[in-house]
């Protein structure tokens, strides 16, 4: 399990690091192509994504990068419980370290505003129950479309560019409405350096219980084996 967790850690560090440095210049002093960032940002990360899960770190992992798609494929049965925990202090630590490392490079400009170490916000509109029903939302539809490519003759060989469109697809459309996260780890490292904890548990809660109501939709729709 150690060199899974480990693997789960780089990579996540990797792709945080990632982030910020994309972030850090697509939010550049251009006021004419801000309408378009949260879709080149989803481009972005969506091909890392897929290219990590198919690394040979992410083979060896599993390339999740994610807690909440860690805890989806246990409760799907085909991951084991026992490592559910391991994985998301992995995916977590990695978060920190990756951002970490990304204000190492960039400097401070990296803390400021509108950096902010790439933590996602919400529009203002938006409450902590509507985020909290995107974030789930898009998770249990996320653990839905695993449940059918995990099951389906074929369907691992295309899980990492249905996993990386998804992921383009959340950013670009919810990115500039609840923040279009859909990974706990993916706020954890930016919102705990830049300080902007308060709707953490948000993005950590709502993720979690997509991954378990869509698991619970996959059993009732016999696409889920005992978990392990």
């Amino acid at each position: 399990m150690l060199p899974r967790a480990v693997c789960e850690a780089a990579l996540t560090a990797l792709l945080l690091f990632l982030i910020v440095t994309a972030v850090r210049w697509l939010v550049g002093p251009d006021p004419g192509a801000a309408p378009a960032r949260p879709a080149v940002l989803g481009g972005v990360v969506g091909t890392l994504l897929a290219l990590f899960m198919m690394s040979p770190p992410g083979r060896c992992s599993g390339g999740h990068l994610n807690p909440a798609v860690t805890l989806a494929l246990w409760r799907l049965g085909v991951f084991p419980g026992r490592e559910v925990v391991p994985y998301a202090v992995a995916q977590s630590a990695g978060s920190v370290v990756g951002v970490w490392c990304a204000g190492l490079v960039w400097g401070p400009v990296t803390g400021r505003p509108p950096v902010r170490h790439a933590s996602v916000r919400a529009d203002p509109a938006w409450g902590d129950a509507a985020v909290l029903a995107a974030e789930a939302g898009v998770l249990a539809g996320s653990t839905l479309m695993l449940a059918v490519l995990l099951g389906s003759p074929g369907g691992r060989r295309v899980l990492p560019y249905a996993v990386g469109l998804t992921t383009a697809v959340v950013i670009g459309v919810l990115g500039p409405l609840s923040g279009g996260s859909a990974n706990p780890a993916r706020q954890f490292g930016p919102a705990l350096l830049a300080g902007e904890t308060g709707r953490l548990w948000v993005y950590a809660l709502g993720p979690a219980l997509g991954a378990v109501l869509g698991a619970w939709l996959a059993g009732r729709a016999g696409l889920r084996r005992p978990p392990r």
